[in-house]
């Protein structure tokens, strides 16, 4: 269940879950526009329908591309990263950046004409964390990794933040990077980021995968079951991981974040070869040939669907799933 309390400012959302409750403060505008440090996001469509949208601008009102406009450091603080949200925890549906899309907003992914769920695989109801993109990334599928000996998964690379404040989609946190786990998807490289929002209670206490070990213990053992068994009711076998399902350090993860920055400036530069048909729309980066006006921006939200009311969810999203070890 989930309470919306108003407040003269803001709207305070607290979020029941089997084992916790979670308090998690949300600024709002209006009943589709949400006010974030830095960032506005603006819903379109509806949500849990295959047409909603959400868009993201400046807090002056620009609209932008979560992929390719927002930094992926914070200012140059080189140990704080800009984390874009697409899920937030104890969340089902699969939202993802529109990586094919005009502006590359928010949608969620759709497989064989239907809306992509999670399985609540027991014990963990949704995604366990905070799950999102680093912008100014991307695994480029041309490539075929050193260490995983695989190639890109063809998007930004993942995070997961891992501290206890709930957020929403779109939302932009600034994170410290404390390790990486490289998942092998379908046979694609997909690494997984582990980090810490920098607001959270245990954020001055991490500092690394090990420092996770000591303040959360069987977090990370949990986070490698879920990447394992996510796609097992879907029909799948169960995801293969490269180092042996191990975590790497900090330091490992930032020079994966560095190649795959390297990549995207690449790709938005027209430097290398865009078959994969990734749209680099910006508004804010002016070497790229890709860079668009204000008002080609704002046409491009003005043409997807207007808001309305979300659509019931089916019941069947709540179900869970109880896997042999």
């Amino acid at each position: 269940m989930r309470l919306f309390v108003a407040t003269a400012t803001r709207f305070v959302l607290l979020c029941s879950h089997p084992s916790q409750k979670i308090k998690c403060l949300i600024p709002v505008v209006s009943p589709r526009l949400r006010r974030m440090a830095h960032y506005l996001t603006e819903m379109r469509g509806r949500q849990n329908s295959p047409d909603y949208r959400v868009y993201l601008k400046t807090s002056n009102g620009k609209y932008i591309s979560p992929f390719h406009d927002i930094p992926l450091h914070v200012a140059d603080e080189q140990i704080l990263f800009n984390m874009v949200v697409e899920i937030p925890r104890w969340t089902n549906a699969k939202m993802e950046i529109g990586t094919k899309e005009p502006l590359n907003p928010i949608k969620q992914d759709v497989k064989k004409g239907k809306l992509r769920y999670v399985a609540n695989i027991f014990p963990h109801k949704g995604f366990i964390w905070n799950y999102g993109a680093l912008p100014q990334t991307w695994e480029d599928p041309n490539h075929t990794d050193k260490e995983t000996k695989c190639c890109g998964d063809n998007d930004p690379i993942d995070v997961v933040d891992i501290g206890s404040i709930v957020c929403v989609t779109g939302q932009v946190i600034q994170v410290k990077v404390l390790g990486i786990l490289a998942l092998i998807d379908e046979g694609e490289t997909d690494w997984k980021v582990i980090a810490i929002n920098k607001e959270d209670p245990d954020a001055l206490s991490l500092n690394s995968i090990g420092d996770v070990r000591k303040v959360k213990p069987g977090y990370l053992e949990a986070t490698v079951d879920w990447f394992k068994k996510y796609k097992v009711p879907e029909g799948k076998p169960e995801n293969k991981f490269a180092f042996n399902g191990q975590f790497k350090d900090k330091d490992f993860a930032i020079e994966v974040i560095k190649s795959t920055h390297n990549y995207w400036k690449a790709l938005v530069s027209k430097t290398t070869t865009n078959d994969v048909v990734i749209v680099c729309q910006n508004s804010s980066l002016c070497d790229s040939p890709y860079k668009c006006s204000d008002a080609e921006a704002s046409a491009v939200v003005k043409a997807a669907a207007e808001y309305a009311e979300p659509l019931p969810v089916s019941p069947d999203v709540d179900k869970w799933h109880f896997l042999s070890k």
